[in-house]
């Protein structure tokens, strides 16, 4: 069928107008006209014939041989090593993709057409890039050489709709209680940081929790490319970074978007990742009265993300450690950490209170933590909320201590 779709291809290719925009509705009746041409007099099923045609049209108008995976709503994550290696996952299970892309050119125009819709660029003097599918997926890619055995594209797809904290629950990654709890710090604009690893559910969590943030305020996303589905707030801004380009476009970072932000009358602001200098700018942001911001980053556990915001501070400001943590301690009340576990699920592993310092040192206060039973994995409360004073505002202590 690959022979075929080829044949096919070069013949759209040399039919089409292309001195007009050519819609996707008359590519497709080309694509049909040729396709019945060619096919002629050849004993193919329907299926096997709507299949050719729609190949030809992913490799024209969409991502080739990953359209069908992109399509796919029980993939999460796409994995191109090279045009030969394809890989993908499905229900927390990597697999092989019996399709592969034609030649490293093809490949290359995917990756232009991937970049150039959201005015990305990627070149030899620029091989790395994050950036967007219009779906929302997220996208790394790295060029070759840079990338040896031929250029690659990392997908990671999100859940058309997003996740709420009702479905996370319903999949035991979190207990209800421990949900209730976030639920009423969020109102209470507790400033929360969301740690893990890579596709430990960051992203999906944050999306989550922000179903409880009051629909009357004003919250600003700030992102490396927009990714996060906020829930129910109306009154929503959303920034997204700017790389530099060959025609003298200056580039934005996320701390050029955090200074911006605070200027724009947030009443939270969140970051979507914090992977460096940023980090600074967020701890300011949150020690300048706009607490209840949400925001992720990369961590090992509860107490190695406090270790990896220090060094993170530290990359773009030379402070003292001593005014590092205490930026750190007045501006992250919570830290939820999040994990997989060996049947792949994504859980909350920890729950933990940032208690101030003491001895020079940041304090952890765990109020809930993994633990695994006779009957399996459960969140067990560790220990009760110490701050309440933000609780207190709200008129919330009380439902608190009946948890």
């Amino acid at each position: 069928m690959d022979d075929y779709s080829a044949q096919i291809r070069e013949q759209v290719l040399n039919r089409m107008d292309l001195s007009r925009d050519v819609s996707d509705e008359e590519i497709g009746e080309l694509i049909g006209e040729v396709a019945s041409q060619t096919l002629r007099g050849r004993t193919m099923s329907i299926h096997d014939r709507v299949r050719i045609e729609q190949q030809v049209f992913n490799s024209l108008r969409k991502l080739d041989v990953l359209q069908e995976l992109v399509d796919d709503p029980e993939v999460s994550e796409i994995m191109v090593n090279g045009p030969g290696h394809i890989f993908y996952e499905k229900d927390g299970r990597v697999q092989v993709w019996t399709q592969s892309f034609t030649s490293e050119e093809k490949m290359q125009d995917v990756i232009q057409q991937i970049v150039g819709s959201h005015n990305r660029v990627v070149n030899l003097s620029n091989p790395i890039v994050d950036t967007r599918l219009s779906d929302g997926s997220r996208v790394n890619i790295v060029l070759s050489p840079i990338s040896l055995e031929g250029s690659v594209i990392t997908i990671r797809k999100f859940p058309q709709h997003p996740l709420d904290m009702e479905t996370l629950i319903a999949r035991e990654a979190i207990s209800r209680e421990a949900a209730e709890l976030l639920k009423r710090l969020v109102k209470a604009r507790y400033s929360i940081l969301i740690s893990g690893g890579t596709s430990s559910g960051k992203t999906t969590f944050l999306n989550a929790l922000s179903q409880y943030i009051p629909e009357d305020e004003r919250v600003i996303t700030i992102e490396d490319s927009a990714e996060l589905q906020i829930q129910g707030v109306k009154n929503l801004v959303r920034l997204e970074t700017r790389n530099a380009n060959m025609e003298g476009v200056m580039p934005i970072t996320i701390r050029d978007l955090i200074r911006t932000a605070l200027r724009m009358r947030p009443d939270r602001i969140i970051v979507g990742e914090c992977r460096g200098a940023e980090t600074f700018d967020m701890l300011q942001a949150l020690n300048t009265g706009h607490d209840g911001g949400l925001s992720t980053a990369h961590g090992n556990s509860c107490r190695d993300i406090l270790s990896r915001l220090e060094m993170m501070v530290l990359m773009g400001m030379d402070l003292p450690l001593a005014a590092i943590r205490q930026q750190i301690a007045s501006g992250i009340d919570i830290i939820v950490h999040l994990g997989r576990l060996r049947d792949k699920s994504r859980r909350v592993l920890e729950i933990a209170e940032l208690d101030g310092i003491e001895e020079g040192e940041l304090k952890l206060h765990t109020l809930y933590e993994l633990e695994q039973g006779a009957c399996g994995w459960s969140l067990e409360e560790k220990g009760r909320l110490h701050h309440t004073d933000k609780l207190a505002q709200i008129g919330g202590t009380h439902e608190l201590s009946n948890l």
